[in-house]
């Protein structure tokens, strides 16, 4: 069989038994995890490089195969080197994304390894919570449900149960090895985590009160440490097995129907008396009719305390018959099973691939892609948005996938002109729209009818873009530029978030349930785009993104098209800086106000200030409590009057003039996640003086834009270094980068790398 698997467990006894068997039934190419979470569900947990010897894999693809953490779903190229190299990948419902990403990257059968869930859950259940059941019906005919005990399916959903296949459990080493001697008059109980599990402090307090007053010890791991020194806590293997030799009787629990731990059989193995409950696995097994087995907690008291008081006849009828119990679990004995499950994949699999080689080969649907900008976005940010429309359109022609981009943006005619968008490539479409909200009846049905049966809303309301179109029905993603969102999207289609900032973590300013809606956007979404390291700590240490949804990407500079050599005579209207800013808390309005008016009345400051940006026009008349201060400074300062000039929002061809012949530009905010501003003014061949704080710095030294810096703290430290731009604004403009420079950062060179990011989610 020329099948090769990836086990994406990390079971340690699990492992023991099925890489072997994988093996004796002709597999020989096994990868196995070398990553697992430190959670205490994987207290079982293990890895092992053993099998990387035997891989005729690359030792660069090996490499990023073994560093992926395939519990969070792993990234894109991981999963491309599994695709290129192995045909089966067994997995665990442990977190949705695996199974998600195995839809969307891996062209092999997909393996849900079932061991059994608790009579009360169902592996549907968990796939509808998981959001996985659209993921298991896209797999189709290559998803399998392993079943490891043959009935697992027989009461769960039924597309599960139409793609059974049984694969059963056993012991790597199932011989009676008769090592027990019985020395301690003690029960053998195990009850791992009893202080970080409800269901096991429940079993661990019914054990309690059921065996009051016999002798006893725990067993199995606990990551808290409990207050009964009969809970033995972790044990070395050593340990273990005398405890498994000379404790007199192991009692199990569970009447669980589905599911079974591997320490009864590891009493069994070792010949010391097993005490059950009647109703579990054990009676499917070959137990119904054992002495052992119980049917109610009196009569196994009753048989226990006759084994504590060496009851011979008994124990050895419970010894001598228990054996039987480890007959479904030998590997002779599940070898056929595996043999014909596998040559069912083969076949199966084989057949399916055949198809899809005849399908290529008709023309593939063009992929169509939405930008959406939900608020009413102006000025850099707008700019931003309609470069990241451009990266995506020119990048997926760079990676020859050439998609159609729709940008959307509110429809609102006093906001926004056609003018706007005349940078927008040709081929792009736009679509003006108005947010819908829909109630939570509203959104399952909306799901329901798009396919996603088993959708479950976690929010009272959900939104979608209205475009009088489809509201994105005929696009197979959405980029939303900002988590600015009141509700979250209704994800019919994948989604991912353009993040460019986490501002409100350090300067308050949102109200209500604002900030939570915008942090939940980004932890929702199928993946999240940052352009900082400072943002991507804060989207991970914050927001709580999930590391393996979050990419930071390249920053783009919006195309700014000034030509150097018509800037070098100044106007004669005057020397003066340019500050550019909006009505935003975080731009640090006082403390600039503050600066200037020390610069020109204490510091005898030369050059005028012209200020700039979006909704500047009438910052002196607003009634916002962080612009109020700004205003009385005003009203009481004449020199401010007569030097600063407020010129609001500037069309782009008159901003470009009024910015070329600044002495420098001023960027005075307090923290965000940088400005383009500074950028731009390099490319007019203009030097910047900025607040110093992180992201401005990785943006000065990712364009190498040589910035004065001043604290944004300190309304003196900002006058000061005013007046040293004076002094410095010359020497600073010859250290600026060329234009070639800059433009080696245009969206030209980025592009591709943005389209395969977000080509991911597609």
């Amino acid at each position: 069989m020329n099948l090769r698997v990836m086990w994406l467990l990390n079971h340690s006894s699990a492992r023991k038994f099925e890489v072997p068997m994988l093996k004796k039934i002709g597999i020989n190419q096994i990868f196995t995890p070398k990553k697992y979470p430190d959670e205490v569900g994987f207290r079982s947990a293990s890895v092992d490089f053993s099998e990387d010897e035997s891989l005729d894999i690359p030792v660069a693809d090996l490499k990023i195969l073994n560093a992926a953490e395939w519990h969070l779903g792993a990234d894109a190229e991981a999963w491309r080197i599994a695709n290129k190299y192995f045909d089966v990948v067994f997995f665990m419902f442990h977190r949705p994304e695996l199974l998600e990403n195995a839809a969307r990257y891996f062209g092999g059968a997909v393996i849900l390894r079932a061991y059994g869930v608790e009579k009360e859950s169902s592996y549907g259940r968990v796939a509808r919570i998981f959001n996985n059941t659209r993921h298991i019906k896209k797999i189709g005919k290559r998803f399998y449900f392993g079943e490891a005990y043959s009935h697992l399916a027989d009461s769960d959903s039924d597309y599960l149960k139409a793609r059974r296949i049984f694969l059963p459990l056993g012991l790597s080493d199932a011989s009676l090895r008769d090592v027990w001697q019985g020395g301690e008059p003690q029960i053998y109980f195990v009850c791992p985590d009893i202080c970080t599990n409800i269901y096991y402090q429940n079993i661990y307090d019914e054990f309690c009160r059921n065996f009051t007053g016999f002798k006893y010890v725990i067993a199995g791991a606990q990551a808290i440490k409990v207050d009964d020194p009969q809970v033995l806590g972790y044990v070395t293997n050593e340990q273990h097995a005398y405890n498994m030799a000379q404790s007199r009787v192991m009692f199990y629990h569970s009447s669980e129907p589905n599911h079974i731990h591997y320490h009864p059989f590891e009493a069994i193995r070792a010949g010391m008396p097993l005490v059950f409950m009647a109703g579990g696995m054990l009676d499917r097994m070959g137990g119904a009719d054992l002495p052992g087995r119980c049917k109610t907690v009196s009569e196994a008291r009753h048989k226990i305390q006759r084994i504590l008081g060496d009851d011979r006849r008994l124990i050895d009828r419970i010894r001598s018959s228990q054996a039987v119990l480890l007959e479904s679990m030998k590997p002779e004995n599940c070898e056929q099973a595996w043999r014909d499950g596998f040559a069912r994949i083969d076949s199966e699999l084989a057949a399916w691939r055949t198809g899809q080689a005849v399908r290529s080969q008709w023309q593939k649907k063009r992929k169509r892609v939405a930008v959406v900008l939900p608020v009413e976005y102006r000025g850099g940010s707008l700019r931003g948005a309609l470069e990241l429309v451009k990266a995506l359109y020119i990048g997926s022609r760079q990676a020859e996938d050439a998609a159609d981009i729709v940008f959307m943006h509110l429809d609102d005619s006093a906001l926004y002109q056609d003018e706007d968008f005349s940078g927008l490539p040709e081929g792009v479409m736009r679509r003006p729209f108005k947010w819908r909200i829909l109630s939570q009846p509203e959104a399952r049905r909306a799901m329901y009818y798009a396919g996603f049966v088993d959708w479950i809303p976690v929010a009272d309301n959900y939104i979608i873009p209205d475009d009088g179109v489809q509201q994105l029905a005929d696009c197979d993603a959405c980029l939303i530029v900002s988590d600015r969102l009141a509700y979250p999207v209704l994800p019919i289609k994948p989604i991912a978030l353009m993040v460019y900032d986490y501002v409100q973590r350090y300067i308050p300013h949102f109200i209500g349930n604002e900030e939570q809606s915008f942090l939940a956007a980004a932890r929702s979404a199928n993946k999240v785009f940052v352009t900082t390291e400072f943002t991507h700590q804060d989207a991970l240490q914050y927001a709580g993104v999930e590391p393996g949804r979050l990419r930071k990407v390249p920053m783009l500079i919006p195309e700014f098209s000034v030509f150097r050599d018509s800037l070098d005579v100044k106007k004669s209207c005057g020397h003066y800086f340019l500050w550019t800013t909006n009505a935003a808390p975080h731009k640090n309005h006082k403390n600039a106000v503050q600066a200037l008016e020390i610069y020109y009345e204490e510091l005898d400051g030369r050059w005028d200030c012209k200020i700039t940006g979006a909704n500047t026009k009438g910052i002196l008349d607003s009634r916002l409590p962080h612009l109020q201060a700004l205003a009385e400074i005003f009203k009481r300062c004449a020199v401010l009057r007569r030097r600063v000039k407020w010129l609001g929002e500037l069309p782009d061809c008159q901003y470009k003039k009024v910015l070329a012949e600044a002495e420098f530009l001023w960027h005075a905010g307090r923290i965000d996640n940088g400005t383009f501003s500074v950028v731009e003014a390099a490319f007019a061949g203009v030097p910047a003086l900025s607040s110093d704080y992180p992201a401005m710095r990785e943006m000065n030294a990712e364009f190498g834009l040589n910035m004065l810096w001043m604290d944004p703290a300190s309304p003196r430290d900002m006058a000061r270094k005013l007046k040293d731009m004076e002094q410095e604004a010359n020497m600073r403009r010859a250290m600026l980068p060329g234009e070639a420079e800059l433009r080696m950062h245009g969206v030209d060179h980025y592009a591709k790398a943005y389209w395969q990011e977000l080509h991911e989610i597609i």
